[in-house]
């Protein structure tokens, strides 16, 4: 059975405290990037969870909002002005149709299913972020769109971080390759602790330096939507460092481990408490991370074998999903993947030429090929895959005043989300969308339902609680797991 700790007081600075994070700085490791720190204050106490169906989540979020008639509920039928320009494929899946620019998908459709009926109430860019992220419908109290605030709900990623263990040292939610940041520069709210407070942030692994203009799958697929293809030197995917300090290597570091586990011994004839034990291990976890070669590997897919960066992309969609795939082999329980920020995916000018040739061509290549891997490694029962954005597009194609080419405007009212693994069945749709694609016509979907199927995939009971800076308690769960998709 999994279990799931007890949730957090709010933390208060005490001597042991104190002592904890003056050894952080001896060692020379930022404090970021530690468990100890993040987890600092923890109880012990602990409740039983359901058996989990999968060990790991990888959540694709597409920032901007994917379009259902252009991806996986094309309506050819439809009136012109709704249809759009491109034609859907039969899968290997008898009646289930798709769309033509995602054709490696389209072979493995017994490996994934549909639901084509999510639903929520906004067509607002930040507030979809914080409904879709979270999993809660609701606009939180005091939200503000430009800009994160204690008071948001907690992400998913948050979550799930804060409910189940670490392993081989590394934490169990991870966000990549970036935060989701606007052109503008203001930060995208939905993807933090909230209420939970900074110290349950999901770890960020800032693989790409914010950039005004990056989007989609750079260098090989990146864009300007006026411009069309559009990379501009500067543009970098890199791991994060995890190697050690600057001047702290060698001998030097070995001193400093020395100094540290003095440090250790006298607290220990002073202070016996179970918390100082606690940090001692995550003391050693920060160790072994930064000499663990695979945790190294995990991160450094720019240099993967040829071989498997011509089947995933050498472009940021395809490394991100990489990494992805190597965190939760490693351990890792929740990655979430956003797959290109600058809200790539708000397709209001030049919808089909954008995605025709920018969007969809590396995202059909590398989700097939992290499908293909986790399935040959015997991982994708395990690991449950989950792909959606804010929100989907309107049914209506219109023209913005002042561009050439059309697209599709903002639509919370149906989008279609993505589903594989984790015991998902292959080859299924659940519910759907109306004759042009507005509305859900059968079996409608809320985002609490598909938080609920990230949280009992992972063995997070149904009674789970976390609690607030107030040590208030609320709610995990919000609404039941999607039926009939496992």
């Amino acid at each position: 059975m999994s279990v799931i700790p007890h949730w957090p007081h709010h933390p208060r600075l005490s001597r042991r405290s104190a002592l904890q994070a003056g050894a952080v700085g001896l060692l020379g490791l930022g404090m970021n990037h530690l468990t100890a720190l993040r987890a600092a204050g923890a109880t012990a106490g602990q409740a039983k969870g359901n058996t989990p169906r999968a060990k790991s989540i990888i959540y694709i979020f597409l920032s901007g909002g994917l379009s259902q008639h252009e991806s996986f509920d094309l309506k050819p039928n439809a009136p012109e002005g709704i249809r759009g320009e491109f034609r859907p494929i039969a899968t290997r899946t008898p009646g289930i149709e798709i769309c033509e620019h995602l054709p490696e998908l389209a072979k493995r459709s017994e490996h994934w299913s549909l639901v084509r009926s999510l639903t929520h109430p906004s067509n607002d860019h930040s507030a979809g972020h914080m409904i879709m992220l979270s999993g809660v419908s609701a606009i939180p109290p005091a939200f503000d769109p430009v800009k994160p605030k204690s008071t948001d709900w907690p992400s998913i990623a948050a979550v799930a971080g804060a409910a189940l263990p670490s392993h081989n040292n590394l934490p169990p939610a991870v966000v990549l390759p970036e935060r989701l940041v606007h052109r503008s520069g203001r930060v995208i709210p939905g993807q933090f602790a909230g209420q939970m407070g900074p110290r349950r942030d999901p770890w960020f692994v800032e693989a790409c330096a914010f950039n005004a203009n990056s989007y989609g799958a750079w260098p090989e697929y990146g864009f300007h939507f006026e411009r069309g293809a559009d990379n501009p030197r500067g543009y970098v995917f890199q791991a994060p460092n995890l190697a050690l300090p600057e001047g702290l290597a060698g001998d030097r570091f070995q001193r400093r481990l020395a100094l540290l586990n003095e440090v250790g011994r006298q607290r220990a004839g002073l202070e016996r408490l179970a918390a100082n034990e606690s940090f001692d291990r995550y003391r050693q976890d920060a160790i072994s991370l930064l000499a663990d070669s695979k945790v190294h590997q995990a991160f450094d897919v720019v240099n993967a074998d040829a071989q498997v960066l011509d089947r995933y992309g050498r472009n940021v969609f395809g490394w991100s999903l990489l990494m992805a795939k190597r965190l939760v082999t490693a351990g890792v329980s929740l990655v979430q993947v956003n797959l290109g920020n600058n809200e790539t995916w708000d397709t209001h000018q030049a919808l089909f030429p954008c995605l025709k040739d920018y969007l969809l061509p590396p995202t059909d290549r590398a989700l097939s090929a992290l499908l293909d891997d986790l399935l040959n490694e015997g991982l994708l029962d395990s690991t449950m895959i989950v792909m959606a954005g804010e929100f989907g597009r309107t049914p209506k194609i219109s023209t913005l005043p002042g561009v050439k080419l059309p697209g599709r405007d903002h639509w919370g009212a149906v989008q279609s989300v993505f589903f594989a693994g984790g015991g998902v069945q292959g080859g299924r749709v659940i519910g759907s969308s109306d004759r042009n694609g507005a509305f859900p016509a059968s079996n409608p979907v809320r985002p609490e339902n598909m938080a609920a199927t990230i949280y009992q995939a992972l063995g997070i009971p149904a009674t789970a609680n976390w609690h607030d800076a107030e040590d208030r308690p609320h709610q995990i769960y919000h609404g039941d797991p999607i039926p009939g998709l496992t």
